[in-house]
C-alpha cells in the first residue's frame, strides 16, 4: 500500500457537514473528507430523508488523516472549536437529530481520546452548559450526494456560519 498504509479515519457530526468540512480540509495532515451520513437505520440514505429525520442519521464528514503529520487530538480540538457542543440536537438554525454533536470513534484508542477530551472540554470553563455530544462507536459511512462534497470550496465561501 505504500505510504498511505498508516492513514486513520476520524468521523465527526457537528451540525451541517458543509461547514464541517471546511474545517478539517484545511487542517495540515488531513488527506481527504468526504461529506455523509452515519449513525442510522436506513441503508443509502437520501439527503432529503435525512433531513425528513426518518432515518436518524446524522450529517457528518468523514476525516482521512496521516497521523505522523496530525494527531487525532488536534483533530478532536478543531471539532469542539468548529461548533457549539452544547447545543442538543442543533447548531444554530439547524434543528433535529441529524445535526446532533456526535464523534464516532474507529478504535478503543480513539474512544478514549474522545472521552478525555470531552471530560477536559466540560472542566475548560468555555461553555456555560452541559455538553450534550455522544460519544459512540462508527458505524457505515454513507457517502452524501456529489453537490455536498466540498460544498463551500466550490461555491467559494469560506463559511456557512450562523
Amino acid at each position: 500500500m505504500g505510504e498511505n498504509a498508516n492513514l486513520e479515519k476520524a468521523t465527526f457530526g457537528a451540525g451541517c457537514f458543509w461547514h464541517v468540512e471546511e474545517e478539517f480540509r484545511r487542517v495540515p495532515g488531513v488527506v481527504s473528507t468526504l461529506a455523509g451520513y452515519m449513525g442510522g437505520w436506513k441503508e443509502h440514505p437520501t439527503y432529503e430523508e435525512v433531513c425528513s429525520k426518518a432515518t436518524g442519521h446524522a450529517e457528518v464528514v468523514e476525516v482521512t488523516f496521516d497521523p505522523a503529520a496530525v494527531t487525532y487530538d488536534h483533530l478532536l480540538r478543531v471539532f469542539w472549536d468548529c461548533h457549539d457542543p452544547t447545543q442538543l440536537n442543533r447548531q444554530g438554525p439547524d434543528i433535529g437529530t441529524n445535526y446532533r454533536s456526535v464523534i464516532f470513534y474507529h478504535s478503543p484508542d480513539q474512544e478514549r481520546a474522545a472521552r478525555a477530551s470531552l471530560e477536559h472540554e466540560q472542566r475548560s470553563g468555555r461553555h456555560s452548559r452541559p455538553i450534550v455530544t455522544e460519544i459512540v462507536p462508527a458505524a457505515t459511512f454513507w457517502w452524501a450526494e456529489e453537490y455536498h462534497q466540498h460544498y463551500l470550496e466550490k461555491r467559494g465561501s469560506g463559511s456557512c456560519r450562523w
